[in-house]
């Protein structure tokens, strides 16, 4: 799940600055789920708008805006209300208004209404932890499913630095130390013979920006 933060009102009217007639677009997934884009918080940006002067000729909420074909459905379904903006106020992750983008065929200018923070997990009470860091080389087989590269705030593979203390970690002595846990856990699953086995450095080149992945 991508997490996002809606950035401030002053903000959003601040890059809103000379357009008059907005289109809104939100998220019927992440960012409903972190309440920056569902129904709810799309329609409280609208009457905001609206109360700062700007006119909102129309509204959609793609259920995933980063994924093209969900764009393009409700695009075709609002372009008479498209064809009157000036501009796309995206409510949703980088990824989804990157998408509003790529998909506008009317060459709006396209805005972003929301920060995005991470990825994450999302646990019973609700609450976000980010947990992996899309580094594109997975060594959780190794590390009993906990990511030291995230976890571990020196993305150290092969144990712990020199100033854990206690558990903690040195640089925030709240955080347990990511190499503390992992060794609690392949103990708990009897699989310590794990730590001997050296991980090389990260071949940083599949990190590489931009990357793609074509399906065949």
């Amino acid at each position: 799940m991508i997490i996002t933060e809606q950035k401030k009102l002053t903000e959003i009217l601040g890059s809103l600055e000379g357009y008059q007639k907005i289109f809104l677009v939100g998220c019927g997934e992440c960012a409903t789920t972190c309440k920056t884009g569902g129904e709810t918080e799309v329609r409280k940006v609208k009457e905001q708008l609206e109360e700062a002067g700007k006119s909102v000729v129309g509204v959609c909420i793609p259920s995933a805006p980063c994924v093209a074909s969900k764009v393009k459905a409700e695009f075709a379904k609002n372009m008479p209300a498209l064809r009157q903006a000036e501009a796309i106020l995206v409510l949703a992750c980088g990824l989804g208004t990157q998408s509003v983008k790529a998909n506008d065929r009317l060459g709006l200018v396209i805005l972003p209404g929301c920060d995005t923070l991470f990825g994450a997990v999302m646990d019973a009470q609700g609450a976000f932890y980010e947990k992996c860091s899309l580094c594109g080389e997975c060594v959780l087989e190794v590390t009993g499913g906990i990511c030291p590269i995230t976890l571990c705030a020196k993305g150290l593979l092969n144990g712990p630095c020199g100033g854990m203390n206690k558990g903690k970690c040195e640089v925030d002595k709240d955080k347990d130390c990511a190499w503390v846990l992992i060794y609690q856990e392949l103990e708990k699953k009897k699989k310590l013979a794990r730590l001997k086995q050296i991980q090389c450095p990260k071949d940083f080149k599949k990190q590489l920006r931009p990357r793609k992945l074509v399906l065949t």
